[in-house]
């Protein structure tokens, strides 16, 4: 059951890979002023202070997921990432905050189908498309996986597509989410306080 919105300015979690890019605080300082913008306050994972050492690794999944807890609602960057789909910790976090009943939001700057996306792939006699590795490749014209897909169009519009050519550090897909996210607010009564 999804969450209505707290009173204030509800926090939204940002996920992606952009955590890996080599601007990543410089990338997440951007998505949190953009998030103030539309009336939110931005949760960057970047914003866990975790020591590094031994069990850092456990740290920070456990900061995040905090983080994922206390947040009102979830943006997803599915991106593809390291390959032709969404980066895979980006997607567990969306199948957590979903679990939790959260609101989330999704885009990818890549506006092509999944399947256009894997190399090699070919249809067969018996209509089944597959991989150079002879593995089938589901076609239902996603923007990936079809839990990832399903999972955005079940709880509202589903994923924001943009043309960004795949660049992982676009923000056009980011505000399409920000706008869905505030009419969100605005269709279960709640005012925003936009800068």
């Amino acid at each position: 059951m999804l969450q209505h919105p707290p009173r204030g300015r509800p926090a939204i979690y940002l996920a992606g890979p952009d955590v890996f890019l080599p601007d990543a605080e410089l990338i997440g300082e951007r998505k949190r002023t953009l998030c103030v913008h539309y009336g939110f306050t931005g949760l960057f994972p970047f914003d866990n202070q975790v020591p590094a050492g031994p069990g850092q690794d456990r740290a920070i999944y456990a900061a995040n997921v905090a983080m994922m807890q206390a947040a009102w609602a979830g943006i997803f960057n599915l991106t593809p990432f390291r390959g032709p789909s969404a980066d895979p910790g980006t997607v567990f976090e969306l199948g957590l905050m979903a679990g939790l009943g959260k609101p989330v939001f999704g885009y990818t700057n890549d506006k092509r189908d999944l399947i256009a996306r894997i190399p090699g792939v070919v249809q067969g006699a018996d209509g089944i498309w597959r991989d150079a590795s002879g593995h089938m490749v589901e076609n239902f014209g996603n923007a990936d996986n079809l839990m990832i897909d399903a999972c955005l169009a079940a709880a509202g519009p589903g994923i924001v597509r943009i043309g960004g050519g795949g660049a992982l550090d676009g923000m056009e897909g980011l505000q399409a989410c920000l706008r869905l996210a505030a009419q969100f607010c605005q269709d279960k009564g709640m005012h925003l306080t936009a800068s």
